[in-house]
């Protein structure tokens, strides 16, 4: 079965209008909500919300008092289908999708849902009679604190190209209490904060502590000194408590579920401690399992932090496991039928617990033979893996699992006995692969290598990008692939364009739609029909009056919120992803210093002016990253100080890059840095939503934006640098001196750096930056890269100089970003991997 054997959604409208048609009355009939009235009257949905859930007079609310009743109100009105979505796919016992993943980057709901709702119409009828500032409402929501890049990120985009799919789907993840942190900038260093963004009430989610599962446990945990500790011998439970949260299809046929568990402890309290004056100890137990989903990536610096992201991953498995074997059991009775029942993916490594939780399952509860059960798991499971990166395939303590999940061992070691069996013989005498492929990596501490654990548990691993899928293949398990060629495969990423073009940028999506029409929403392939506008001049004209209008609001809001006065008729050069060395952003600052020297030696140079921006954390244990965020602030300053750049140059650096501040930015910026050293970006996604939103790409050929080049042509980007096969080629022999010695551009740069010239009263600060691209050997080669980096920003500065040409490519690639969207990768999981079909409510 291909991806084109799966139904898409229909280009026939769902509800019976289009948006500009929909009266309010007509959508929320549509919607089953009956004729109460939403605003307007004191029995109103509204005004309800506000006297009956805050006890307040409507006129006296604050604004975070009326998001939370306009957020619920909205709840209500979908309220209807996600009852009759969980009831159609209860009655038609439909295989459904699982979807694991320890992060879903949410962003807001609130105008997402007004968005996949077709609500607009009510949000311009309400919203001024309510006398309503729009923007205000929204902005009292916080980002949900449940994801960090572009992994959570690309799981919000598969929800929501699920519902809109009517594929019958379920996420699972945990419920942070405390996102990763929020980020601050203060003297050029990043500040981590507690993001706390369960302060107030969130208006989306249901706590169905009825539907609780109890994980038994072979040991306890108590509190010392704010750290989990681990107490042997001492049989617990824990309690997850599953919150669901709506997850809205476009146009609001489908209403699927996303279910985020968080730890509790069994119903417990110590009289005897609490009425001897010890209160906290009265309630350790509930205070030791709440820890557990208190916050998102504990610091994996410290052995307490890993143990803690350990017993975080197989909390999220065993009870989503539970839950889902649940739901199977009330309609079948029949093992053998789980696979066409269930289709469960593991969104990276951190669920491959699941492989040894579901045979513990088939073989300890449901009481089935070995071989059986092992059938069944595989069939059941699949795998998608991002990264290539050694530190990120995870390998946790053979000692840990011994302490705490002693049959999951069992299991994982009968496992491998069984697959090295098999190993040897198909390949005798090859003891060096028997090491690579175990699941066990012998050391002087022994680790299991969940990476491996999820490929040979499962019956599909895909890559991100065709590239990623590769290197997969051909280098990071290698031995794995040749082992079971036919369960590799690629599923390159996508995104939504419901939240990444009609909702962020509705000026260009409503330019598009008055081109082409509106079924691009849900079938981006529509979208190549831009192609033929391209020469056209009004089109041209539109495309960039709707990014001067992207632009400003930019502008604006950066003024009224943080008071940074940034030129939008500068080019908005952007680099926005988390931090680390081999995304480059310290390459792109060599590039800006080169640029700062060229125009301190010829002031008079002819070169458009240029903002850039930076946005992203780094892990608040990786010293580097952190240091070259304080490299970037102190860059910024030193431009700013200086009179010959005024006009000419400004560095940003945004704090607490989230999804609303790339909902802002994105359609904003002209130019994107995709910049990754070749081989080592598994796919990216921000890359795409650029693309959509007619950024350039100034990239190198790394994960996804290879692709992007296939769909565009390779001279609509601006492509630069080593590919794959060169920095492998070059490893062995790359110093990163001769570039230092030979390139006068970059030899300036660097000694600007050494001089401490960007910090005058913080001398040798910056010295870490010289070990890493000299004396280190510039393991990430930026040095290698820097000089056709600089080559390449030349080549668009000279098409900037020209509008219509500029417009040209940018529409052009628009037209090309089809094959990004979320809505393409879900129908090839579906039909290649899950093989599940639409289950339309009626």
């Amino acid at each position: 079965m291909s991806a084109n054997n799966v139904v898409r959604p229909s280009s026939a409208k769902v509800v019976p209008m289009t948006t500009s048609e929909a009266s309010v009355s007509d959508l929320l009939q549509w919607y089953g909500f009956g004729s109460t009235p939403f605003i307007g009257t004191e029995n109103a949905t509204y005004e309800r919300r506000l006297v009956f859930d805050r006890a307040i007079d409507p006129k006296a609310a604050s604004a975070r008092e009326r998001f939370e009743a306009f957020s619920s109100s909205v709840r209500d009105i979908l309220a209807r289908r996600w009852v009759l979505t969980k009831s159609t796919y209860e009655r038609e016992n439909a295989k459904r999708i699982y979807y694991l993943s320890m992060e879903f980057l949410l962003g807001r709901s609130l105008a997402n849902n007004v968005t996949n709702l077709l609500l607009d119409p009510l949000v311009r009828q309400a919203a001024p009679a309510l006398g309503i500032d729009w923007l205000e409402l929204v902005e009292q929501e916080p980002d949900a604190g449940l994801g960090n890049g572009g992994l959570g990120r690309l799981a919000a985009c598969y929800l929501d190209s699920m519902a809109t799919m009517q594929l019958p789907a379920t996420g699972y993840g945990l419920r942070y209490e405390y996102g990763m942190f929020k980020q601050s900038i203060a003297d050029g260093w990043q500040k981590e904060n507690p993001d706390n963004w369960l302060r107030d009430r969130d208006p989306w989610e249901i706590a169905r502590p009825h539907e609780q599962v109890e994980i038994k446990l072979t040991c306890s945990f108590q509190m010392r000194e704010g750290n989990l500790h681990v107490i042997p011998g001492r049989p617990s439970s824990l309690i997850g408590i599953p919150f669901d949260r709506p997850v809205v299809g476009y146009r609001g046929k489908t209403i699927n579920t996303l279910r985020l568990w968080a730890a509790a402890a069994p119903d417990f309290f110590d009289f005897h401690k609490f009425g001897t004056g010890d209160f906290v100890g009265a309630l350790s137990e509930t205070l030791e399992a709440e820890s557990l989903t208190r916050v998102l990536y504990p610091d994996d610096s410290t052995t307490a932090g890993q143990g803690l992201r350990f017993l975080q991953e197989y909390f999220l498995v065993a009870c989503s496991m539970a839950d889902l074997v649940r739901r199977f059991q009330r309609h079948n009775t029949d093992w053998s039928k789980l696979p066409e029942k269930a289709a469960i993916q593991l969104n990276d490594t951190h669920p491959s617990m699941s492989v040894a939780e579901l045979m513990r399952i088939l073989v300890d509860d449901a009481h089935l033979g070995w071989d059986q059960a092992w059938d069944l798991t595989r069939r059941t499971l699949a795998y998608t893996n991002h990264t290539l990166l050694p530190e990120a395939l995870e390998k946790w303590p053979v000692a840990w699992f011994e302490m705490l999940f002693p049959r999951h061992l069992e299991i994982i070691f009968e496992i491998n006995r069984r697959l090295l069996d098999e190993v040897r013989v198909r390949f005798p005498g090859d003891e060096g692969r028997v090491e690579r492929v175990s699941l066990v990596e012998e050391g002087s501490q022994r680790r299991v290598r969940m990476a491996n654990l999820a490929i040979v548990g499962t019956h599909s691993t895909n890559g991100v990008a065709a590239v990623h899928s590769k290197l997969l293949r051909t280098t990071t398990v290698k031995d794995l692939a040749e082992m079971f060629p036919e369960r590799f495969n690629n599923k390159t990423n996508g995104v939504t364009p419901r939240r990444w073009l009609l909702e962020a940028n509705p000026a260009l999506a409503r330019a598009i739609t008055q081109v082409i029409g509106d079924r691009w929403t849900t079938d981006m392939s529509q979208l190549s029909q831009l192609k033929s506008f391209a020469e056209d001049r009004g089109c041209r004209d539109v495309f960039l009056k709707a990014k001067r209008q992207a632009k400003e609001q930019l502008v604006n809001w950066l003024k009224s919120t943080s008071g940074q006065i940034v030129d939008p008729e500068t080019i908005f050069d952007c680099q926005i992803k988390r931090i680390h060395e081999y995304k480059r952003q310290l390459m792109n600052a060599l590039r800006i210093i080169v640029v700062y020297n060229r125009l301190k030696e010829n002031p008079g140079l002819q070169m458009a002016p240029r903002t850039f921006f930076f946005a992203g954390k780094a892990a608040p244990a990786y010293k580097l990253a952190k240091l070259i965020i304080k490299f970037i602030n102190n860059l910024a300053d030193t431009i700013d100080g200086d009179p010959v750049m005024r006009r000419r140059l400004k560095v940003v650096f945004l704090p607490e890059y989230n999804v609303s501040l790339a909902e802002r930015l994105i359609p904003a910026s002209d130019a994107s840095n995709q910049i990754s050293t070749a081989g080592y970006e598994a796919s990216g996604t921000s890359n795409m939503k650029f693309m959509m939103n007619g950024a350039l790409t100034v990239g190198t050929r790394d994960g996804a934006t290879i692709e992007m080049a296939e769909e565009a042509g390779e001279d609509n980007l601006f492509l630069f640098g080593l590919s794959v096969e060169q920095v492998e080629a070059s490893r062995a022999w790359y110093d990163p001196h001769w570039h230092y010695e030979h390139e006068p551009e970059t030899r300036a740069a660097l000694d600007l750096i050494f001089s401490d010239y960007f910090s005058p009263n913080e001398r040798g600060i910056f010295a870490p930056l010289r070990d890493t691209l000299l004396t280190q050997g510039d393991h990430y080669m930026h040095l290698a890269d820097l000089t056709s980096y600089c080559q390449a920003h030349e080549r668009l500065d000279a098409l900037y100089a020209d509008p219509g040409a500029w417009a040209h490519k940018a529409i052009l690639n628009v037209a090309s970003s089809g094959k990004f969207s979320s809505d393409r990768a879900i129908a090839e999981y579906a039909a290649d991997i899950w093989k599940v079909q639409p289950c339309p409510v009626p």
